[in-house]
């Protein structure tokens, strides 16, 4: 027995509300202790997606003689291929690294070189209707901002996320849990450095 302490909750929390389900389930740890989690998946891009399918099945197909019919059958081949990279995207922390994962692509960076982490989102960093239609190109999925030069991308949502600035190029994702994410990345990164230049996953970060 425990005696009759009550759980530790968040400040303003009720017993039983939302906030205290949250921390008792405590976060995405795996058996070996790694943190993960999937990309916040956004219906725009999803549903872009789908119309280019629409048009290609619906439109191009009837009108394609038969000699051509590889043409649109291969870019269906190029979009299901395209759309089940955006799914795969995932996150984990583990006790070296931060990981960013998709098919055929992803970023790492060391938790012990990360110096910010901050809320971002790809309107403010870089406005780019193709990649906020159709998420991130390329292996690292490399773009440039007027605002820090060229940064990494490994997102779904283009609407918010978190900038992660390491060694070499910054690095945007958008986990399911942003908030939950930073507060987990700052926890495992203090345990290195310390204070962070700017850290929205601080306890007393405003």
């Amino acid at each position: 027995m425990h005696g009759d302490s009550a759980p530790n909750l968040p400040a303003g929390s009720a017993p039983g509300g939302p906030a205290s389900d949250a921390a008792r389930v405590g976060p995405r740890l795996d058996a070996e202790g790694v943190y993960r989690v999937w990309g916040r998946y956004s219906v725009g891009v999803v549903v872009t997606y789908a119309i280019l399918l629409v048009v290609i099945l619906v439109v191009l197909v009837p009108r394609e003689p038969a000699s051509f019919l590889w043409v649109p059958y291969g870019l269906t081949a190029v979009i299901v291929f395209f759309l089940a990279r955006y799914f795969s995207t995932r996150y984990s922390i583990d006790d070296e690294h931060l990981r960013a994962t998709r098919i055929l692509g992803g970023r790492r960076i060391p938790l012990d070189e990360i110096r910010r982490i901050e809320y971002s989102a790809l309107r403010d960093l870089a406005p780019s209707g193709m990649a906020a239609a159709l998420g991130p190109w390329g292996w690292h999925g490399r773009m440039w901002s007027p605002v820090i030069g060229h940064f990494d991308s490994v997102f779904t949502d283009p609407s918010r996320g978190l900038l992660v600035t390491g060694p070499g190029n910054p690095l945007f994702l958008t986990p399911a849990d942003p908030e939950a994410f930073a507060r987990e990345l700052s926890r495992r990164v203090r345990s290195y450095t310390g204070p962070l230049e700017k850290d929205v996953g601080h306890p007393g970060a405003g």
